[in-house]
């Protein structure tokens, strides 16, 4: 999942990560690009409105390392101000159970059930190790969560859920995403937690790239 050489294991090892102490590029004075970020050589495609930052993280429910980013990340967009526009974009990086999961998520958000059952679907796989990488099994664990598993499955396979995992396909494309957890900041940006070394620091640079996008305007 790495883009850069000093990936989250390393520092790990060394025990940074643990401590939660920032990437050594960013103690030395700010994120540096080519190291905590990159700039896009072609600009992705945004979705936000006019005068806001758009802020994409990409994820896929079955990576450890986005299930230990989640709360941190939860904390930060709880607190962004009202010129930046945040969305989360599912990742299928292989076929299964990446396609599955890219669908749940498009399918829970058609159902407005992402603010209950994001967590919850998280907590499942890495907490319950529960293999939720087949439709009914998918579904009967919704159920356990009030969920109608007949609407469920019908939203999973509907156009307008299709059509949202080929628009990831294609922004995903754009970012020459390798990798999650990562984030994409206004279409111009690249960041992520192996570039950076701990869930602070990625949001550190995030915070940093919105601010360059905002002087920029």
């Amino acid at each position: 999942m790495n883009r850069r050489d000093f990936s989250v294991q390393t520092l790990s090892a060394l025990g940074l990560a643990a401590a939660g102490l920032p990437s050594l590029s960013q103690a030395q004075g700010g994120p540096v690009e080519g190291t905590n970020y990159l700039k896009l050589s072609q600009a992705a495609p945004t979705s936000a409105p006019a005068g806001k930052v758009e802020v994409i993280e990409f994820f896929w429910y079955g990576c450890p390392h986005c299930y230990h980013f989640e709360p941190d990340l939860a904390a930060w967009v709880a607190k962004l101000p009202s010129d930046v526009a945040f969305r989360r974009v599912p990742v299928a990086l292989r076929p299964n159970p990446g396609d599955i999961h890219q669908r749940l998520y498009y399918a829970l958000d058609g159902m407005g059930l992402i603010p209950s059952l994001h967590a919850k679907v998280f907590r499942a796989i890495h907490e319950e190790h529960l293999t939720l990488d087949k439709p009914e099994l998918i579904a009967d664990f919704l159920a356990k969560q009030g969920v109608d598993k007949a609407k469920f499955l019908a939203m999973l396979d509907s156009f307008a859920v299709q059509t949202k995992a080929r628009q990831a396909r294609t922004l995903i494309d754009a970012y020459k995403l390798d990798g999650v957890p990562a984030i994409g900041v206004g279409g111009v940006y690249y960041t992520s937690v192996s570039m950076n070394g701990t869930s602070a620091a990625t949001l550190g640079t995030t915070d940093a790239l919105i601010q360059k996008l905002r002087k920029a305007r």
